[in-house]
Order: C-alpha cells, then sequence, then structure tokens
C-alpha cells in the first residue's frame, strides 16, 4: 500500500500513495477510517494491506468498509538513535501497533498523540501498554491526512 520515502532528510517520512490504497487516503482526509473488503456477495472478508484481489476468494470487487475507529494497542516500540534527522529531534517518541476493535485481524500503525495533530513525542512514555484501548484522530502533515491514536478515556 505504502513505502516511506523522505522527500528530505530533514521531514518526516509520509505514505506513498497507490492506487488500491488510494481510497483509504481520501477517506482519512474526510475523518474517515475504512478497510478494504471483498465485495463479492459469498466473501465480504476485510484485507489488510489494500490489494486488487481477495486472498480469501480472488475476487477482484472491492468496497470500503466504515470502521468506529476503536482498538487496542497490540505492540509499541520506542525507537533509539540512529534516526533520520527529523525523527532524532522528536525522539524518544513512539510508534504503535493497534488491532481494531470492529476488525481483530486488522492491525494498522500509528503514533499515541496527545491529540489530533500532536507530534508522535506528546506522550509520555511511562502511559503505554499493551492492551490500552484508543480511537483514531487524523491530522494533516506533508500534505496528507494520516491516521494517529489518542487513549481512550475510562
Amino acid at each position: 500500500m505504502a513505502d516511506a520515502t523522505p522527500t528530505a532528510t530533514t521531514e518526516l517520512l509520509t505514505p506513498v500513495v497507490d492506487d488500491d490504497g488510494a481510497p483509504f487516503w481520501t477517506y482519512a482526509a474526510r475523518g474517515e477510517l475504512r478497510i478494504q473488503a471483498c465485495a463479492n456477495r459469498t466473501c465480504g472478508e476485510l484485507r489488510w494491506p489494500p490489494r486488487p484481489c481477495c486472498p480469501h476468494c480472488h475476487s477482484f470487487d472491492t468496497t470500503w468498509r466504515r470502521m468506529s475507529g476503536k482498538g487496542r494497542i497490540w505492540s509499541y516500540v520506542i525507537p533509539h538513535p540512529p534516526l533520520l534527522p527529523a525523527y532524532a529531534a522528536l525522539s524518544p517518541y513512539n510508534a504503535i501497533l493497534v488491532e481494531l476493535a470492529d476488525a481483530p485481524k486488522i492491525r494498522l500503525v500509528g503514533n499515541l498523540v496527545a491529540r489530533a495533530g500532536a507530534p508522535p513525542n506528546s506522550v509520555p512514555q511511562e502511559r503505554l501498554r499493551i492492551g490500552a484501548r484508543v480511537h483514531v484522530v487524523f491530522a494533516e502533515r506533508g500534505g496528507i491526512v494520516l491516521p494517529q491514536w489518542v487513549l481512550e478515556r475510562s
């Protein structure tokens, strides 16, 4: 779906949008989290990353199903130097893997942030924990709207 390539060593990486994943980014720009699904009426399986053919039934029929935007932290990492210059300036920061509540087989990579648009180092490391409930927020970066994650309030 996306290769992350920097446009300059001082910028944060942004996804490269391909034909299969383009609808994901279009929906994200509208503030919607949608996941590709097979549109074959006998299948309907979700698939991530987006691809042209369903790996379950081999149909090329596709739709995009709206998700609740809720999930839980399935895994996380705190990257350590050496890093690209833009990331070194944010260090330490987090990268999380979120398991979607309404699609447990689907896991998305992102950052846990204090609020939409906040930098990836805006949440103290001690607040990160496997299983923590999160929900999606969206923020523009480098001309593309990215999903980010914030902790659910208990």
